[in-house]
């Protein structure tokens, strides 16, 4: 047996042992990965739960696999990608006898049932579901939707999981969210955007990332990830290898700690989809066996999301948030622009108009996976600020600007900014990355008449909704991965 898999023996022994009261826990199953808790409303949540083999993922002792790349023409393999984007087929290996489950970062699923208990802070009964089998078609994870729940309320939850069998109970996960107030109830909310969670760039010694450590320190009232959760595009080139990457991600110590204690939305883009600047009909074989399809699925059977990925949620009288789906319907990046070519499609198109045009929250805040009025770079093509989009940007950035006190959010770029459109008028917030080491793409010397404020770094938006003397206010808050303040606009509503 190697020293590695002795040290993993002894840890999993210490964590069998009591934890306070001298109670031996079972031989599990677990729950390394966490929980996360998403979708929330005013009276419900989703709350995602996956059983593991063993309480800790694979160390960084570990092996990682190795991806080679074979020519078509001399049937070689090499490390070498050619420019762009490679038209030839990777091969994956795993060195040392490693499989998929002992690689570095691996957390394998285990069989089970689970359950989740919940109620407001404070009370002394619980409510609880049905224990629920988990599916091992889909990574061994179940979600729970919890309806009727109260407006404005904090909430305890508790995930238990035993065996198929029944028996002794194994790991139990507590943790907390925060229902949104009802549409007519005035209410102080905070929320925080992130985006660009690439592994290679953690930046907390032990594993993870320092901005969920500042994020707790704000106590929001929710978080979204505007996608590039993860970047699939080296290494999951097989359909276990992307649900590999989602355990690696959310095993990290950060990541387990603070999706417990905050509920979020997730919006997917190209990485977390299935490879860079990626549309449904590409056709490459980059990816392996991995495909687009697949993609699309993992991604709802990893975040707490339910079957639709474009949707709008209201917290309070004071905001209405849009999330936006940027991948399932987009035409080629390639295409000719012109008004048949779309990223949102007509049907999400035509429902953004219709709900923005229904609401009468204070503030109206679009959160896009991409940004809608940039600028970006000259050589990309994917999103609505490039010329590539033009038509559709027009539209959108057009549309916006009618409207009274609505905002962009954007993701995707590894910098944060704030710009004005010189044609409209819309305001866009970037979040940036959530590491250091994740920035770049442009500089700070490289500013544009539309920035307000520009740093190649990483960190955080922070933005809360609160009345001020009677009137509504909001505030946008640029912050580092420490959580210090870099930039902040406040605005009254109009």
């Amino acid at each position: 047996m190697s020293l590695r898999h002795i040290t993993k023996t002894i840890l999993i022994v210490v964590l069998l042992i009591t934890i306070g009261c001298g109670k031996v826990l079972s031989q599990g199953p677990y729950q390394a990965t966490g929980i996360r808790i998403g979708e929330v409303t005013d009276n419900s949540a989703i709350l995602w739960t996956r059983l593991t083999q063993h309480p800790e993922r694979e160390g960084s002792d570990a092996p990682m696999p190795k991806v080679l790349y074979r020519d078509s023409e001399s049937g070689k393999l090499s490390e070498r990608r050619k420019s762009g984007r490679p038209d030839i087929a990777p091969v994956v290996e795993f060195p040392n006898g490693s499989t998929i489950q002992t690689i570095e970062g691996a957390v394998p699923g285990a069989p089970g049932n689970v359950r989740a208990l919940y109620k407001v802070a404070g009370a002394s009964d619980w409510k609880a579901t049905d224990w629920r089998s988990v599916d091992p078609k889909h990574d061994y994870t179940h979600q729970f939707r919890l309806t009727g729940l109260e407006a404005n309320a904090d909430y305890q939850v508790r995930v238990e999981a035993r065996p198929n069998a029944g028996g002794e109970s194994g790991q139990t996960l507590d943790g907390h969210f925060k229902t949104a107030p009802r549409a007519d109830q005035s209410e102080r909310v905070v929320f925080t955007v992130s985006t660009g969670q690439a592994y290679p760039d953690q930046d907390v010694a032990g594993g993870g990332y320092k901005i969920y450590a500042a994020i707790l320190k704000l106590d929001p009232s929710f978080f979204v990830h505007t996608g590039d959760i993860l970047y699939y595009d080296k290494l999951a080139k097989t359909l276990p290898l992307a649900r590999w990457h989602w355990a690696r991600m959310y095993s990290l110590p950060t990541n387990v700690e603070f999706h417990r204690h905050v509920a979020s939305y997730f919006i997917k883009d190209d990485h977390d989809t299935w490879m860079n600047d990626c549309w449904p009909t590409r056709k490459s074989r980059f990816m392996g066996d991995f495909t687009f399809k697949q993609g699309q699925t993992v991604f709802l059977e990893q975040v707490p999301m339910g079957d639709r990925t474009w949707r709008t949620f209201r917290w309070g009288r004071d905001l209405q948030i849009w999330l936006v789906e940027g991948r399932d319907f987009r035409s080629p990046n390639t295409m000719p622009d012109g008004p048949d070519k779309t990223i949102w499609g007509k049907e999400q198109k035509a429902w953004f108009k219709r709900t923005v045009r229904q609401s009468d929250a204070a503030f109206r805040i679009l959160i896009s996976a991409t940004p809608v009025v940039g600028p970006d770079r000259t050589n990309k093509h994917d999103n609505h600020s490039n010329k590539d989009f033009q038509h559709e940007g027009g539209e959108i950035r057009r549309f916006i600007s009618k409207q009274k006190n609505m905002y962009v959010i954007c993701g995707d770029r590894h910098w944060q900014y704030v710009s004005v459109d010189a044609d409209t008028g819309v305001r866009e917030y970037s979040c940036g990355p959530a590491s250091d080491k994740h920035a770049g793409g442009w500089s700070n010397d490289q500013r544009y008449p539309e920035h307000k404020y520009l740093n190649v770094i990483g960190g955080f938006l922070a933005v809360t909704v609160d009345r001020n003397e009677g009137g509504p206010t909001v505030t946008f808050r640029h912050h580092s991965v420490d959580g210090n303040v870099l930039n902040e606009d406040r605005f009254t509503a109009q």
